[in-house]
C-alpha cells in the first residue's frame, strides 16, 4: 500500500485522538477548577506507527484490506490514575458520556496476562467529521495506575529487544516485578484517604494563594505603597507559618480591602 494512501487511512485516527485528548484535558481541568480530586492523573495518545500496524498485520495473518475492520487499536488514548480505586471511576465517566459509545472492555487488572501485564482497555467508538462525511474510528483507551505504566513501559521495551524470545531470567524478574507492582498499588489503596487529604490541602492552598496574589496585584493600581508593603508582608508571614485556616480569613479580609476601593470608584 503507499504511504500517501497509509496518510490519508490513518488521518481521520489522528483526528480522534486529537478531540479525545482536548476532551479529557479540559475535564482533568474542570475538576481543578472546582477544586475536587480528579481521578486521571494525566492522559495522552497516538497513532499506531505503519511499521506496527504491518507487524501485527502480519502476526494475526489479517487480510492488509481488512486493516480498519480487524484492527481496533490503531488509534489509542492512555490514561494514568494514582490508584486501583480511580479506574473504576474513570470507566464511569466514560460510560456516562454521549459522545463515545463503549464496544468492548478487556479488564486485564482482574484477569491479569501470563506476562504480568495488568491495565483495563475500553475499545471506545468515536465520530469524527471528515471531508468525506462522519466517519466512525474506533479508539482503544488504556486506563492503569502510574506503577501499572511504569512496568508496562518497561516489558514494552524489551518485548521489542527480543523480538517475543525474551530470556527466562528476564522474564521471571519481570514477573517479580508485576508482583511488587500489584504490592505497592495495594498499599498506596490503604493509605489512599491519608494521600486524599493531603493532596486535596494543597490544591486547597495553592487556589487560596492564587487568589491573594491575584487581589494583591489588582490593589497595585490603586492603595498606596506602604499598605501594599504591609499587606504583602502579613501574606508572606501567614504563608511560611502554613497555617490554612488563617490563609483563609487573609482573603477575606483582603475581598473586603478591595471592595472598599472598588465601591471608592464607584462614588
Amino acid at each position: 500500500m503507499e504511504i500517501q494512501l497509509w496518510r490519508e487511512i490513518l488521518s481521520p485516527y489522528r483526528l480522534a485522538v486529537d478531540e479525545i485528548l482536548v476532551k479529557f484535558r479540559h475535564l482533568i481541568e474542570e475538576y481543578k477548577l472546582e477544586g475536587l480530586y480528579c481521578p486521571i492523573e494525566q492522559v495522552d495518545g497516538r497513532v499506531k506507527k505503519i511499521s506496527s500496524i504491518l507487524e501485527k498485520v502480519q502476526k494475526k495473518n489479517i487480510n492488509i484490506e481488512e486493516v480498519e475492520e480487524k484492527i481496533e487499536d490503531i488509534a489509542g488514548i492512555r490514561i494514568i490514575c494514582q490508584f486501583v480505586e480511580d479506574i473504576d471511576a474513570v470507566v464511569h465517566l466514560i460510560e456516562k458520556r454521549r459522545d463515545m459509545e463503549i464496544k468492548s472492555v478487556k479488564d486485564y487488572i482482574t484477569n491479569m496476562k501470563p506476562s504480568g501485564y495488568r491495565s483495563y482497555h475500553v475499545i471506545v467508538n468515536y465520530n469524527v467529521e471528515t471531508i468525506n462525511g462522519t466517519k466512525k474510528i474506533p479508539v482503544e483507551i488504556q486506563i492503569r495506575t502510574l506503577a501499572m505504566n511504569f512496568w508496562a513501559i518497561i516489558e514494552h521495551s524489551l518485548q521489542y529487544k527480543y523480538r517475543q524470545n525474551m530470556p527466562l531470567l528476564i522474564r521471571e524478574r519481570l514477573s517479580n516485578a508485576a508482583a511488587a507492582v500489584i504490592a505497592m498499588d495495594k498499599e498506596m489503596s490503604s493509605i489512599r484517604s491519608e494521600i486524599m487529604d493531603a493532596q486535596n490541602s494543597l490544591r486547597m492552598k495553592s487556589k487560596i494563594v492564587a487568589e491573594i496574589l491575584s487581589t494583591i496585584q489588582n490593589l497595585y493600581k490603586v492603595a498606596n505603597k506602604r499598605e501594599i508593603e504591609n499587606i504583602q508582608n502579613e501574606f508572606y508571614n501567614i504563608y511560611v507559618s502554613d497555617d490554612i485556616d488563617r490563609l483563609k480569613e487573609f482573603n477575606l479580609e483582603l475581598d473586603v480591602i478591595a471592595e472598599g476601593y472598588r465601591s471608592q470608584d464607584i462614588e
